[in-house]
């Protein structure tokens, strides 16, 4: 797994994904980018429009058309986990993912498992060449998972 990317180049891929693609340079999208990529973890659309607003005011609008752009340039992955929200996270200069995801609560953990990651690497496919995989494991996180305790009056 590549070392994460300084903000300077992550900076330069966006600037000419959108040059190459004819989308406008807004201060708000570099704002929005620069958010994201001093954010630890996985995040969500409102979770990144209430941090904006601390700082920057931004459209919910202009969040999720920009999540898309980023998400075109490859430089955040967006992952659909069932009916909840879309949740992202950075993926520049990483291209290995392996999730812990709670059925119940939706919460999302990312391990590293060198024993998995090699083995998935070695992995030949025909007619097939793998650039970056996720996995995705499902069940119940630590919380959910404890017996509710009764409260006694």
């Amino acid at each position: 797994m590549k070392e994460e990317g300084s903000y300077i180049e992550i900076k330069e891929v966006f600037t000419e994904y959108l040059k190459k693609h004819q989308h406008r340079k807004t201060p708000e999208r570099y704002a929005i980018l620069e958010r994201i990529f001093a954010y630890e973890g996985h995040f969500n659309a409102d979770i990144l429009y209430n941090i904006m607003q601390e700082s920057y005011r931004v459209s919910l609008a202009t969040i999720y058309n920009t999540l898309e752009l980023l998400v075109d340039s490859k430089l955040i992955i967006k992952h659909q986990l069932g009916s909840q929200f879309a949740q992202y996270e950075k993926a520049f200069g990483s291209n290995t993912h392996h999730h812990l995801i709670c059925t119940n609560c939706g919460r999302v953990k990312e391990f590293s498992d060198k024993p998995i990651r090699l083995a998935i690497q070695a992995k030949t496919f025909v007619h097939f060449e793998m650039s970056h995989y996720s996995l995705y494991l499902y069940g119940l996180c630590s919380k959910c998972k404890e017996p509710k305790k009764k409260s006694i009056d």
